[in-house]
């Protein structure tokens, strides 16, 4: 009899744990049990498996057919007959409460995980900046890994992506002086002040990247100057007594040392590098990239009505007039790289990553800084361009069917489609679609690059969109993505924002940190976890020896995928990174509470819109030039006086989704995550 007990048992059991099961994947997508963490089953997931694998559906290399064929149209009918049967099934709202499973992870963000992600990304900058200052200062940069200081390579001048950047006039200190502010250290940025003033000088042997040299150099300078002096700031009197502008003559000396980039070009457009002490080199070459040469305006400009002088801002206003006319009469399209004497295009594709991206970007904020009209009759002109012949997909971004938008890579003078990846340096357009009031294509640009971020753990440099893989798999530490990602946030206050900023947070210190093995808690001799209670003596030896080799920042991702890093912590990583993750999870930021309005630079450097630099102490630059430019003007729309979006998002959009759940799964099936 005990064994027929024992059957009936099982057969008992069999039978619950069928019912639980029914009950948990039988009826829909999503199940929640009124906890934090709902147990999910996508069933079309694996319908769309099971038929791939009987061949029933021929597969297509074509993006549109890949994303919105006959796979996601099934996808779409499947959730609108959910939404359309949801009263028949609503005793199913006792387990999921009608929400999916991006409204569950998105909708809210308390407000302690908030104040623990600004902890976070307090502590992500302090562990590189106080290791570049323990171990690399006055070097350029730190390698993380060997715990090092990195200058210019001097052994091989043909190593531009390490001389280009790298000048020997500490870089990092410089390029991170105003996020020690953001943070709310006058201290250290004291400190750091003077350590610059007493340190560096630009009297050297070092031939760098004209832009580089501004963007990162030159910003950054003018930014702390204006910190120091100008007493609306937000973060209040934080200038000291024996300072005497030495930030500006610092400032002024550079730029005078890259003025001759300018000199002895057929077009205006600039040399793309100079030797500090010495000029343009005699093996200079004649090319350069579109955003490298008119991407100057900003922190030439103002340097010039800092000081009273028009010179800076009138060659780099030069460039981006000369660049502005070569431009294709077809399309409106400008390519990516020039002859600076012929002013032929040697590279002809156009789009929105690297070569490209700052020459929009300050078009717009080159007007919203100066009021000068043409600026922004430029940047209107090349948006519509833009928007004509560079962006794929659906009309809108949040109704309708069809594909994703999708900003790809065309030939400047027909609009036809040149290669089928999109690089990194794109994730900015988002941010500057939200200043020029494009929010809802804003919204849809920054949820793909967000879910390439979700595959990864991080951007790769170059990402196929047509075979859903990268093109180029290293990951510098790169800022574009969470700038976005900041002023989407600033203009909607969207907690789905909130959890991008987490998610890239939490992926840097997993996937980019690197530090001793201590610190690290992982013992990779023994394959032990450490614990404090308890190490191996072979741990323990491991531990020791590893301390010896101490890793002390955050590393470029060499390789997206498998996560192997190489020793390399650029500037732009303190100076925008970790500046714009503190700022978004900050509510309270000074920034953010100062009835006075601010801009950031490329580089991120805070810049106030202050009307001293509206008012010029010339004449018209170029008095003869406007009737060219009013001819480009494409509509009678007057810009508008400012340009700030921020808190101008519909109410009710606040608490909802940015992008509707449907929309959000077919970004995610289009990069392969599903």
């Amino acid at each position: 009899m005990q064994w027929r007990s024992i059957v009936v048992g099982l057969v008992v059991l069999r039978l619950s744990v069928s019912c639980v099961l029914w009950l948990a994947f039988g009826l829909g997508p999503s199940v929640s049990w009124g906890f934090h963490f709902p147990i999910s089953f996508n069933l079309h997931k694996l319908d769309l498996l099971f038929r791939e694998e009987r061949g029933s559906e021929p597969k297509s290399n074509s993006w549109s057919q890949r994303i919105q064929g006959q796979k996601y149209e099934e996808s779409t009918t499947s959730c609108s007959k959910i939404g359309e049967e949801s009263s028949k099934r609503s005793y199913l709202s006792l387990f999921d409460g009608n929400k999916d499973e991006y409204v569950q992870k998105y909708s809210s963000f308390p407000d302690t995980l908030k104040l623990k992600m600004k902890g976070m990304a307090k502590e992500m900058f302090y562990f590189g900046y106080e290791n570049y200052m323990k171990y690399a200062f006055p070097e350029d940069e730190l390698n993380p890994i060997d715990c090092e200081g990195r200058g210019p390579d001097v052994l091989n001048p043909s190593n531009i992506n390490i001389n280009d950047v790298l000048g020997n006039y500490s870089l990092t200190l410089i390029d991170t002086l105003d996020t020690l502010l953001v943070l709310g250290n006058v201290t250290e940025f004291h400190r750091a002040v003077k350590l610059v003033i007493e340190t560096v000088s630009f009297d050297k042997d070092s031939t760098v990247q004209v832009f580089e040299a501004n963007i990162r150099i030159l910003g950054s300078l003018i930014s702390a100057h204006i910190l120091l002096t100008d007493p609306k700031h937000p973060f209040g009197q934080v200038g000291f007594k024996d300072y005497d502008n030495e930030l500006l003559h610092l400032a002024h000396d550079l730029a005078v040392r890259l003025l001759p980039a300018f000199e002895n070009t057929s077009t205006g457009i600039p040399y793309p590098r100079v030797n500090l002490k010495t000029g343009v080199p005699e093996d200079g070459i004649n090319e350069t990239c579109t955003a490298g040469a008119g991407s100057l305006l900003v922190e030439f400009g103002i340097l010039s009505r800092l000081i009273g002088d028009s010179t800076f801002e009138w060659v780099a206003r030069r460039a981006v007039r000369a660049l502005w006319s070569l431009r294709s009469n077809e399309t409106g399209l400008l390519g990516n790289v020039v002859n600076i004497q012929t002013g032929q295009w040697v590279g002809k594709q156009s789009g929105l990553g690297a070569g490209m991206d700052s020459f929009y970007e300050y078009l717009l904020k080159s007007y919203i800084l100066f009021g000068e009209k043409e600026d922004y009759r430029m940047f209107k002109a090349a948006y519509e361009s833009i928007q004509n012949h560079l962006r794929r997909g659906r009309e809108s971004c949040n109704e309708g069917e069809g594909d994703p938008p999708l900003y790809v890579n065309v030939n400047m003078f027909s609009g036809e489609i040149m290669n089928t990846w999109i690089d990194s340096l794109q994730a900015f357009f988002p941010g500057l679609q939200v200043l020029n009031g494009d929010i809802d294509d804003a919204i849809c640009l920054h949820a793909f690059y967000y879910a390439i971020w979700k595959r990864f753990g991080a951007l790769p440099e170059r990402y196929n969109w047509q075979l859903q893989a990268p093109d180029v798999l290293f990951y510098p530490l790169r800022p574009e993505l969470v700038e976005s990602t900041y002023l989407l946030y600033q203009a909607t206050k969207n907690p789905f924002y909130l959890h991008v900023g987490m998610d890239i947070l939490q992926s840097l210190e997993r996937n980019a940190k690197v530090r001793c093995g201590f610190c690290s808690h992982s013992c990779y001799a023994t394959g032990f976890v450490l614990r404090r209670s308890y190490y191996t003596p072979t741990c323990l030896l491991w531990v020791e020896l590893s301390c010896f080799i101490c890793r002390c920042g955050y590393a470029t991702l060499h390789h997206v995928v498998d996560k192997s890093k190489e020793d390399r912590m650029e500037s732009f990583f303190l100076s925008e990174t970790c500046k714009y993750l503190y700022l978004l999870f900050d509510e309270d930021n000074p920034l953010h509470k100062s009835d006075h309005k601010y801009i950031f630079t490329t580089e991120g450097h805070v810049v106030p819109i202050d009307k001293r630099f509206r008012e010029k102490q010339w004449d018209d630059l170029f008095p003869c030039d406007d009737v060219v430019l009013a001819e480009t003007d494409v509509s009678n729309q007057q810009p508008p006086g400012n340009i700030s979006h921020c808190n101008r998002f519909p109410q009710e959009r606040r608490y909802a989704l940015p992008l509707k759940s449907v929309y959000m799964r077919q970004i995610d099936h289009m990069v392969g995550l599903f």
